[in-house]
């Protein structure tokens, strides 16, 4: 795994931030959670995160919106959503990650808004799909990489 620099030089005292590389989880899913969480509080984001993992809330698909169903309740006016879990749980781990960045560097954990996600795709890795009478079909395992930047807010 290469280390990998952050994409958004961002400087000062009421900074904190959280990176993860090479996330087993669907990227076209990542960046739909990425795209919808920016500009959020933590606690709202985390607690939104927490509702999809629980089937109670969609994410609105904006980007990557071909055959997907409407979901009631999305907010923002839009119509196209689904409930992605596992993508949602990298997220609120991160998040939970970035709490404990900004209590150890004196922030209020209360009053952290995000201010930059990124998600992007990561190495696929090689791997193969049985099928049947012994055969193989080759396929890749896709990856992600997570980072995301709070803001101490007043």
């Amino acid at each position: 795994m290469a280390r990998i620099a952050y994409s958004k030089k961002v400087e000062g005292d009421n900074i904190a931030r959280g990176k993860a590389n090479e996330l087993s989880v669907s990227p076209k899913h990542s960046i739909e959670i990425a795209d919808f969480i920016r500009h959020q509080r933590v606690n709202d984001a985390l607690k939104y995160l927490a509702d999809v993992v629980a089937l109670k809330k969609a994410i609105p698909f904006r980007h990557f919106n071909r055959n997907v169903a409407h979901k009631r309740g999305l907010p923002g006016n839009w119509d196209a959503g689904r409930y992605p879990v596992k993508a949602s749980k990298a997220y609120i781990r991160i998040l939970e990650s970035i709490k404990k960045n900004a209590e150890y560097t004196g922030l209020d954990t209360e009053n952290l808004e995000i201010i930059h996600v990124s998600a992007n795709r990561g190495r696929a890795q090689k791997a193969f799909f049985p099928r049947a009478m012994g055969r193989a079909s080759p396929k890749a395992r896709e990856t992600v990489n997570i980072e995301i930047v709070v803001r101490e807010v007043a």
